[in-house]
């Protein structure tokens, strides 16, 4: 299944007004399991670091909610966000220009595969990048010299245990633009450590609750979207019905430890 058409869809929507903007940051981070994972690792690294100037990456920012997330933290941190998509990039710089943030966040056209910026970096932030990344050596490589010393990465992307729903060899990724259904827990640190990180942490997420919850809130959403644009109109309706149900397995699924999952959580040092 195609996602960008519904992406562009939805951002046709949502990118009218500022207000409308951030309502759809808010849908997302309520709705996203994935954003639930990643808000708490950036809690955690955050601890203590409000009053510092901070230069912050965000690879593969995508439609910008966790720029967004990053700059509410402190006026202090600079950000830059970096995407493929030239469309998608100007209209994030215009968002963050309406809202008073453009003088220390900014978005740029680029390719991870080639984008390094030595020692500059005291956190980068990749989620939902790597699966459609065909030389991910050379990206983590490009991280790891674009940290400062003790700068941190933190990556979420699916796993192979079933990420973007695939099950059997012959399946097809419910994504169709991934280059990859997702990474062993242990390749993707051998990797890591091939690009030069030797200090890493890695664990599963989208257990067995988060699975049933990304299931019922956004996979069967996505498909009934692809089958027709109409179903947008009965998609709130859907949500009142199942999201009390989809907020508790998330809960559970942030709170839990996975001995298997089909996401993957990872942190690496420099």
């Amino acid at each position: 299944m195609e996602y960008d058409p519904i992406k562009r869809s939805l951002g046709n929507v949502f990118n009218r007004t500022p207000f409308l903007r951030k309502t759809f940051y808010n849908l997302l981070d309520l709705l996203l399991l994935r954003s639930w994972h990643v808000h708490q690792e950036i809690r955690r690294w955050s601890r203590g670091k409000e009053n510092e100037a901070l230069e912050i990456l965000d690879a593969g920012a995508g439609f910008g909610q966790y720029t967004y997330y990053l700059s509410g933290f402190s006026p202090k941190w600079n950000i830059t966000a970096i995407d493929v998509k030239e469309e998608q990039v100007a209209d994030c710089n215009r968002f963050f220009e309406q809202i008073g943030r453009s003088n220390r966040v900014r978005f740029e056209v680029g390719d991870l595969v080639r984008y390094r910026k030595e020692n500059r970096y005291a956190f980068i932030l990749c989620v939902d990048v790597m699966e459609h990344v065909l030389e991910d050596v050379e990206v983590f490589t490009n991280y790891y010299h674009s940290l400062e010393p003790g700068g941190q990465l933190l990556i979420s992307t699916p796993s192979d245990q079933g990420g973007s729903d695939v099950g059997e060899d012959h399946d097809e990724s419910f994504i169709g633009e991934h280059v990859r259904d997702g990474y062993p827990i242990d390749e993707i640190q051998e990797k890591l450590r091939k690009a030069g990180f030797s200090k890493m942490e890695a664990r599963y997420n989208y257990g067995t609750p988060g699975k049933i919850s990304w299931r019922l809130s956004m996979k069967y959403p996505m498909q009934m979207l692809n089958t027709s644009k109409l179903f947008f109109i009965i998609l709130p309706f859907y949500y009142l019905l199942v999201y009390p149900w989809c907020f508790l397995l998330n809960w559970l699924d942030v709170r839990g430890d996975h001995a298997t999952g089909t996401g993957l959580i990872v942190k690496a040092w420099k």
